[in-house]
């Protein structure tokens, strides 16, 4: 049987950490972290963005509720109205009750248009929120990809132009936030 051939390792160690510091190997390091800090930012941000999207369409579909309901509050309004005028057309007293079903109706009507425009204007605070962390995503997959462009092309200064990118979604991050 052949003798297990051994191969010398003790200055394999001392000649990667050479390469490492002579070749940008504690640049690339930093580049890695930089990198993987955004791809977090940008996985917390695009989760943000998508509840708040979410979060928009269901407010805008209960507002569209709540404006069919006030439609549907003015129409049993105008079918009394009708009702009464009708009635008065003929020589006819209208009871006293059908006129204070047309109040109660028109009563109804005005909280469910506030609670509609209520539901209106918070959709559109989602949405802006959900704009704000789509840029925040959008600016940060753009900083890692100069990261990684940095690294491959071996300009370390591209990589402080990502790190100036990932600062801005960082501004797109924290407006989203407040």
């Amino acid at each position: 049987m052949p003798e297990e051939i051994e191969v010398p390792t003790e200055h394999l160690h001392e000649k990667m950490e050479h390469a490492a510091h002579h070749e940008g190997g504690g640049w690339v390091a930093k580049v890695a972290v930089s990198s993987a800090i955004l791809a977090v930012v940008a996985a917390i941000s695009a989760l943000l963005a998508g509840h708040h999207a979410n979060e928009a369409m269901l407010e805008q579909m209960q507002a569209t509720d709540q404006w069919a309901f006030y439609q549907a509050k003015g129409i049993k309004a105008a079918v009394m109205q009708s009702k009464i005028e009708m009635l008065t057309a003929l020589g006819k007293e209208a009871a006293p009750a059908d006129q204070a079903k047309i109040a109660k109706y028109e009563g109804e009507q005005k909280v469910i248009e506030e609670k509609g425009h209520e539901l209106e204007h918070s959709s559109t605070g989602h949405m802006l929120t959900h704009t704000r962390f789509a840029r925040a995503v959008t600016i940060f997959q753009i900083a890692i990809a100069l990261g990684a462009i940095s690294v491959l092309a071996k300009r370390p200064k591209l990589w402080w132009v990502s790190l100036g990118a990932g600062a801005a979604g960082l501004v797109f991050f924290i407006q989203g936030l407040l």
